[in-house]
């Protein structure tokens, strides 16, 4: 059986892997939410990255709120209104807090990458893991670092 495997053309074999780190039994973070923090920081502001990422504002509200409570830590510095003084950004913990959730992701992906490799046979670049339904890459290649968040104002489109 393994020689019949071991003949056939698999060029659609990928690794997929989904990730969340959880804060106690409900609160679950991963690709997705992290994208949405970065993407808040980003334009500075909740709605704008709603708008990207194709979330609701209640949701991600809901969300930030009860990941703040299950952290202990503010994610998000939030000022109302618009224009120069109002928004949403990362604060330090929560930028020092993605940063050490990409590191991870990277770590486990060049893992899975080479475990794959290693029960496909697949060649030494192998394919990076992708996450869950869409199939879409949920980290940046383990050669090449995620851009990191610099602290102050964050950009406006």
């Amino acid at each position: 059986m393994a020689a019949a495997y071991d003949r056939l053309a698999m060029p659609s074999l990928e690794p997929r892997v989904k990730l969340w780190v959880a804060f106690g039994a409900r609160t679950k973070f991963g690709d997705g939410r992290a994208r949405l923090l970065e993407l808040i920081h980003e334009l500075g502001s909740i709605n704008q990255a709603v708008v990207r990422i194709g979330m609701s504002y209640r949701s991600a509200w809901g969300y930030i709120q009860e990941l703040e409570k299950a952290a202990g830590f503010q994610f998000l510095e939030r000022r109302p209104g618009g224009g120069a003084r109002g928004g949403a950004r990362l604060t330090g913990e929560g930028r020092a807090f993605l940063d050490r959730y990409w590191r991870f992701r990277r770590g486990l992906d060049q893992v899975v990458s080479r475990q794959f490799a290693r029960a496909f046979g697949a060649a030494t670049d192998a394919p990076r893991p992708r996450s869950g339904r869409s199939g879409a890459p949920t980290a940046a290649p383990a050669s090449r670092e995620r851009p990191r968040l610099r602290p102050g104002r964050p950009r406006r489109s």
